[in-house]
């Protein structure tokens, strides 16, 4: 596409709430890196070179761990479980892993001694090697889908698991790999976690305006999503300290008189009625784009004024030690 832009981003999440935490543009490597002079008019570094996405996310990634940012888990789609550089660094680092696989994915099973596709495996599972679970909350209830796994490689830390739809019969399927042995409800709940990262792209999208810009330069494009991701976790920080105490009760009616959780919403909107916008005098377009922040922003297209640019978005997800079950 002419008129896109495709971001990385990395979400941390925990029982406490999640958050944007990082991110990186990807520059196509023969459109964008290889054209000197379209690098030059967008602002591009001469220091950036083409990297892939599962190298972007590598980066970010190991900068989180080495700033001291603990996960038991690291989640991302086909993109990022095809790759087999970023999953060896990962069981480097000791980071498990629950990656989406495409199901033309080849894996050994029998230990190590067969290889096959990902769906022709699931496709040999005896019924009662299926089990419903719920991957967590969904918007209407617990989502409840059926699971199995199928040891691949030499040891028992390595797994293709496999999810079905209930209704649908519909497959997905990740490779996955963990430090020691853990429980089918383990992955589980680790393969459900990697969708809070939509949930933070619609918080982002609809509360502290991430996709609402019209940059076309690399700097102003990571100022303006800098400071959005800054917004949301701001917001996201307060809803986790505004939670009342309340004492770990199983048998706590769901009618409960309890003060309620604060949404991301109802606290930007609290915030807005106590602090009234500041109006700041008419400046040019190219004045608004000067935030105090330190990065950037590309658009891929013509540094021309032209129509909205289009924003393509590639995810995947921390989980921290808190968000996974106990080993079993």
């Amino acid at each position: 596409m002419e008129n896109a832009q495709v971001g990385v981003f990395l979400a941390y999440a925990s029982n406490q709430g999640r958050a944007l935490i990082d991110r990186r543009l990807y520059l196509p490597e023969h459109t964008w890196c290889q054209d000197s002079e379209r690098r030059s008019g967008s602002g591009v570094p001469e220091d950036v070179d083409f990297a892939t996405k599962p190298r972007l996310a590598l980066q970010m990634i190991e900068a989180a761990l080495d700033a001291g940012c603990t996960a038991s888990w690291v989640t991302g789609d086909e993109v990022y479980g095809q790759d087999p550089q970023l999953r060896s660094a990962l069981e480097a680092r000791g980071v498990g892993y629950v990656l989406a696989a495409a199901c033309t994915t080849r894996v050994r099973i029998n230990h190590n001694r067969t290889v096959t596709r990902a769906d022709n495996a699931a496709a040999a599972l005896p019924p009662d090697a299926w089990h419903r679970q719920s991957a967590g909350a969904g918007a209407k209830g617990p989502r409840y889908y059926d699971w199995a796994w199928v040891q691949i490689g030499p040891d028992h830390n390595r797994c293709l698991l496999i999810r079905r739809n209930p209704a649908t019969g519909e497959l997905a399927f990740y490779l996955c790999w963990s430090p020691g042995q853990v429980a089918l409800s383990a992955l589980v709940r680790a393969a459900g976690i990697r969708w809070c990262i939509e949930e933070c792209f619609q918080a982002a999208k609809g509360q502290v305006g991430l996709d609402h810009y019209q940059v076309r330069n690399w700097t102003a494009w990571h100022r303006h999503i800098t400071l959005a991701m800054l917004a949301l976790a701001f917001l996201t920080a307060v809803a986790a300290s505004a939670k009342p105490t309340r004492r770990a009760d199983p048998n706590r009616s769901a009618r409960s008189s309890d003060p309620i959780d604060l949404t991301i919403p109802e606290i930007r909107h609290l915030i807005s009625t106590q602090c009234p916008p500041l109006v700041y005098p008419a400046v040019s377009q190219r004045a608004t784009f000067q935030l105090p922040f330190q990065s950037g922003d590309l658009d891929l297209a013509e540094s021309r004024p032209a129509r909205r640019p289009l924003r393509q978005h590639s995810r995947f997800a921390l989980l921290s030690p808190s968000s996974a079950p106990p080993l079993y």
